[in-house]
């Protein structure tokens, strides 16, 4: 009689190569959210840094009525030109615009503020202190365009400062931009090595670092990108600052300067940022605001740091006629197709 053989060995190869398989499926698992988990932290992709925390809520209110301009003061803390805005509001329809003012904490613009009703209570209850050349001013800025997405009729965003005046009358700005699907924003590449930091890289690459003028024009996708970016700000606020003025207090016996890193947020943020995202395509590469920059200030004199202020004696009508035929001229052609520098 022939012995049956056991099945016992079979049992055992057949359970170890299961074994083997839960296994490497573990580890396999494992690597993958590894590797996951770095790439989400060292690498930027587009789509990632800027996706919405809330514009599926902000895209589902419809509004009714026209389209509104929201016209953005980042300002000190008064309005001294409030005359002229009042001027400028008052020939305009009150349902195509809204105001939004970011001042001084505790600032209040009411009767004893500001000489025009238009920007009663218009400031933003949680400002915050700016410092000239520090991410605290593209701070503001973000906290300007939140409070305006607020209201889902607002689809052109203006920023300002409080030394801006307007040049056309509300109906021409009006038409001008609703007439565009596209933003304003002065941005091109920055060839100069002092601005960009090093250790912004791999999360912002220098092929996409940019430079421009930090009054900007947004529709409101572009807006919503900008107040819905949690990374690229973090880099700003961490890397991205201005150096400290030389020390000249014991003359030529100073040592050498270390060379720094000159960054100066308000010029680089937005225009990186649309960058990143792949925006450049969707946006008119100019500002719409005029400024003349004191080219004979040397890089030791601060006021080479800022763009004249144009007063009473050099501002009348025959300057604002040729500011105005500059604005309309070569600076309506693309920045891609060879229109040139735009003043």
């Amino acid at each position: 009689m022939t012995k049956k053989v056991s099945p016992a060995p079979a049992r055992h190869v057949i359970w170890f190569g299961w074994k083997l398989v839960i296994t490497l499926s573990v580890s396999l698992c494992i690597f993958a959210l590894l590797k996951l988990h770095f790439k989400s932290d060292f690498s930027s992709p587009a789509s990632s840094f800027y996706r919405s925390r809330s514009r599926i809520s902000r895209g589902s209110f419809q509004f009714v009525g026209p389209p509104k301009i929201a016209f953005l003061f980042l300002v000190r803390k008064d309005l001294p030109l409030d005359f002229l805005w009042a001027t400028f509001f008052e020939n305009a329809q009150v349902s195509n615009f809204s105001i939004f003012i970011h001042s001084a904490p505790g600032f209040e613009f009411d009767e004893s503020t500001t000489r025009s009703h238009f920007f009663y209570g218009r400031q933003l209850k949680n400002s915050i202190q700016v410092i000239w050349g520090e991410s605290s001013m593209i701070e503001a800025e973000r906290l300007l365009l939140s409070a305006a997405l607020e209201d889902p009729a607002n689809q052109r965003f203006v920023l300002l400062s409080d030394s801006c005046v307007p040049l056309y009358n509300f109906s021409y700005i009006y038409s001008y931009l609703m007439a565009s699907p596209r933003s304003f924003v002065d941005s091109f590449v920055d060839t100069k090595e002092e601005r960009y930091n090093q250790n912004m890289s791999p999360i912002i690459r220098k092929n996409k670092w940019r430079k421009g003028s930090q009054w900007i024009t947004l529709v409101r996708s572009h807006a919503e990108v900008i107040v819905d970016d949690e990374v690229i700000f973090q880099v700003f606020q961490k890397h991205c600052k201005r150096a400290p003025p030389p020390d000249t207090s014991k003359g030529k016996l100073n040592p050498k300067p270390k060379k720094q890193n000159n960054c100066i947020p308000d010029e680089h943020y937005v225009q990186t940022l649309l960058s990143m995202a792949e925006l450049e395509g969707e946006l008119e590469r100019r500002t719409l605001t005029y400024t003349v920059w004191n080219q004979s200030a040397t890089k030791m004199e601060s006021k080479g740091w800022h763009p004249i202020t144009f007063t009473y004696a050099n501002a009348g009508p025959q300057k604002i006629k040729e500011i105005k035929e500059i604005l309309s001229g070569s600076c309506h052609a693309p920045f891609e197709s060879g229109g040139g520098w735009c003043l």
